[in-house]
């Protein structure tokens, strides 16, 4: 069913601050008639039926949210209501629907429920927000986008009465930022996100690096396997750890297996070759620099215990989860908050209109870095255990 996720009353500034007696909690059964009275006031088409929202009051992957004031009895009206949908399996929650009474206009009402809507997603482990709106819907676009919501796209035809649909997503970050002192990079190419995280790493941890696109393309030549699937050589891990410890870091590598790696994604043979003789030469340097090497996938629990002591990782991921390309993609983790492992990813999307805010200090779940950092068929795991030299 398509819906309209967001109705604002136009009568008051849509700005309002919240009023401090307004209320939000979670729906129950017994709200079930002013909810679809509020919607039937509220919506002409796109409705959503007493039996659908019996459903997302009772479903494990939604949450229905309702707005009223602390002094209005069980059976007083609402002021509005957010539902909001998370689907398992994926790191995404959907802002499905918001509407807000015409009487409740200069309370913040409408705010006060995409907050509330935002902080239950990220109690739930998703990393971004999304939803659509009606492209006509002024006020609550320039809602939307006060919060710090990005548009990302346009349905057409996506209403009942053939209205286009603007689509909007917002970064979820929680309210307890993670501080390492490790700077943010965003890479200027689209092949060297290896050398940028191997420069934020530096950053903090070699006196005196500076970060720049000239050091950024230096750190890229020296780590490169030449050659990827197509276009300029993506950064290797035997190759990232060399150059780290080259520039005065101390490194581990982790991989999940042994021998040359990317190379089912090469047709050529030639190129294959070239590749797997660059490897070889980032190997015999590792094994000459006595750089640890552990054949096994690493863990999220190996990732916490090296962000706990200090460290910084270079992971592997796949792009497609990031950015939905099939391409190996480099991000550093740094920090850990007791549920999501803290990435700084040097892409920026800026086609998609994201900016560094959305990139930097990003907090993944769990399960979420689990699932994602791996890449091709074989799925293998690759990692680079950072630190500041010993001696």
């Amino acid at each position: 069913m398509r819906h309209a996720t967001a109705f604002l009353p136009a009568s008051r500034p849509q700005a309002s601050p919240p009023d401090p007696d307004l209320r939000i909690r979670p729906a129950a059964p017994a709200d079930l008639d002013r909810l679809v009275a509020l919607e039937t006031a509220v919506f002409e088409t796109d409705r959503i039926s007493r039996r659908s929202f019996r459903n997302l009051i009772g479903s494990a992957s939604a949450a229905v949210l309702v707005a009223n004031g602390q002094d209005d009895g069980p059976g007083g009206p609402l002021l509005g209501y957010a539902a909001l949908l998370v689907r398992r399996g994926t790191a995404l929650a959907r802002l499905y629907s918001l509407a807000v009474s015409g009487d409740a206009g200069g309370r913040g009402v409408g705010r006060a429920l995409v907050k509330a809507a935002e902080a239950e997603a990220f109690a739930r482990d998703r990393i971004a927000i999304r939803l659509e709106v009606r492209e006509d819907n002024e006020r609550a676009i320039r809602l939307y986008r006060s919060e710090g919501f990005r548009p990302i796209g346009r349905y057409l035809d996506y209403y009942a009465d053939h209205m286009p649909a603007l689509r909007f997503e917002k970064t979820l970050r929680g309210d307890t930022p993670i501080e390492t002192g490790v700077p943010y990079y965003e890479q200027t190419t689209d092949f060297t996100c290896g050398a940028c995280c191997l420069m934020m790493a530096m950053a903090r941890d070699v006196p005196g690096f500076v970060l720049d696109p000239v050091m950024e393309i230096r750190l890229w030549r020296e780590a490169t396997t030449i050659f990827m699937m197509s276009g300029p050589g993506g950064c290797d891990p035997y190759g990232l750890a060399v150059t780290a410890h080259e520039f005065g870091l101390d490194a581990e590598i982790h991989v999940s297996e042994s021998g040359d790696l990317f190379l089912e994604g090469v047709r050529s043979a030639e190129k294959q070759k070239v590749m797997a003789l660059a490897q070889e030469d980032f190997r015999r340097r590792a094994s000459q620099y006595e750089i640890p090497v552990v054949i096994r996938p690493f863990t999220i629990a190996d990732v916490r215990e090296a962000v706990a002591a200090g460290k910084t990782v270079v992971v592997l991921i796949s792009g497609y989860h990031m950015f939905a390309k099939k391409v190996p993609h480099w991000v550093l983790a740094h920090g850990d908050d007791g549920r999501h492992i803290i990435i700084h990813d040097p892409w920026v999307a800026d086609e998609r209109g994201e900016s560094i805010a959305d990139a930097a200090s990003l907090p993944v779940p769990y399960d979420t870095f689990d699932r994602i950092a791996r890449f091709g068929k074989v799925g293998l795991r690759a990692a680079v255990f950072l630190s500041q030299r010993k001696n």
